[in-house]
């Protein structure tokens, strides 16, 4: 997936090799991921002026915060399937890999003074308080 993202980010789009490929490897979870890019659902949170960067996919039934660095997303798919070690990541953590290869999101300035009140609402989300 690396391989393909970064091929893609060259060229500035996902070619149709890029896409059979990735659908080949992940199947329904790439599907997933690509309806997530064409909503503009990925959203960088940039606070000021900490600087510091929040990821967050707006899915079907809630926002689900995504920690890139350690592959981690907050949704259920992640906790039962991708711990388990029965897939490699969950199609929210993969939007979000495709998004920031391919500066595919929407990016959210906000202040600091927002910084607790946004995460103690995603935490509340994901019931992971």
């Amino acid at each position: 997936m690396d391989a393909v993202c970064r091929q893609a980010k060259v060229v500035g789009k996902l070619s149709g090799e890029n896409i059979n490929e990735l659908y080949e490897l992940f199947g329904q979870r790439f599907t997933k991921a690509l309806d997530v890019l064409k909503d503009n659902r990925v959203k960088k949170y940039v606070f000021s002026p900490s600087a510091r960067v929040v990821w967050i996919v707006v899915g079907r039934e809630r926002d689900y915060l995504i920690m890139p660095e350690a592959e981690y997303c907050t949704c259920d798919d992640f906790y039962f399937r991708v711990l388990d070690k029965k897939v490699h990541m969950c199609y929210h953590l993969f939007a979000q890999k495709i998004a920031q290869n391919l500066e595919w999101f929407e990016v959210i300035d906000t202040d600091d003074e927002d910084y607790d009140m946004l995460m103690d609402e995603w935490k509340k989300a994901s019931g992971k308080v």
